[in-house]
């Protein structure tokens, strides 16, 4: 497989931090901004949501961006051109950091899976995530985006056992993505008391079923929580808590402006 830049990513001795997005959210023509600011800010890579009708791995914080993502227009296609505009710099500085699409599969299987790999590809995403894809089901999947150079990540739960934290790992393409509990994004059962053993406990496990490199997600909302991430995992992922901190904008400036500060603020 070509090497893409979540490959070269990967390959570097440091803790990761990964931002989800979700494309035109709170108001339309935010994306490219807030590509740029998180560039600027040291997002090491970025999760691009594709807004599906029926999200049943989130929260209500992504529900509620994703239906205002598609009430402003957002589809497949449409997160194509802005991924090549970003890559161009055509209304934002040139975007180099990794981005990865992460959403369910009907609109992937109604866009045409060749179809959507070769558009992606040649739009500049170099990654995908489908939560409702199990491994078990997706070799040929797996093939097909290999064959298209786009790296694929598969997600670990805190149930998984060894045998399957393995096929996992075997088979995620550069890492793996742990959710920190059984809940939907944004969750917060990770302030609850005693969740920091069972978490250390968890993916102490995963540590040593895995090969490869795995980050965490689901409920990372400051600093603090992702340096106790970095601690146990090789990143973290941190999406519910950006888009809440820009909720309130009003412009694509103020959008940029706001997750700018917010990013900081993790670092």
């Amino acid at each position: 497989m070509k090497e893409n830049r979540i490959t070269r990513l990967v390959k570097q001795d440091k803790k990761l931090l990964i931002a989800y997005y979700m494309p035109e959210f709170p108001v339309p023509g935010a994306t490219l901004p807030v590509l740029e600011a998180l560039q600027e800010s040291g997002a090491d890579l970025i999760e691009l949501g594709m807004p599906y009708s029926d999200p049943i791995g989130d929260g209500p914080v992504i529900q509620d961006a994703a239906h205002k993502a598609i009430s402003h227009g957002v589809h497949v296609g449409s997160i194509f051109e802005m991924v090549r505009k970003a890559r161009n710099g055509e209304g934002c500085k040139k975007i180099t950091t990794p981005i990865l699409l992460m959403g369910y599969s009907n609109p992937l299987i109604a866009y045409g899976g060749d179809c959507f790999m070769d558009d992606a590809v040649r739009a500049g995403v170099d990654g995908l995530l489908i939560p409702d894809l199990p491994p078990e089901e997706s070799e040929d999947f797996l093939e097909r985006a290999k064959h298209f150079g786009l790296s694929v990540i598969y997600l670990i739960s805190p149930v998984t056992p060894p045998e399957r934290i393995e096929l996992i790992d075997s088979m995620s393409t550069d890492f793996s993505y742990c959710i920190a509990v059984n809940a939907t994004t944004g969750t917060g059962k990770l302030d609850a008391a005693g969740m920091d053993e069972k978490i250390a406990e968890y993916l102490k496990r995963v540590r040593q079923h895995a090969k490869k490199k795995f980050v965490v997600g689901f409920g990372i909302k400051d600093r603090e929580r992702v340096l106790k991430m970095w601690e146990l995992s090789d990143g973290a992922v941190v999406g519910s808590a950006l888009l809440q901190h820009v909720a309130t904008a009003t412009t694509p400036e103020e959008t940029a402006a706001m997750a700018a500060d917010f990013w900081k603020s993790l670092r």
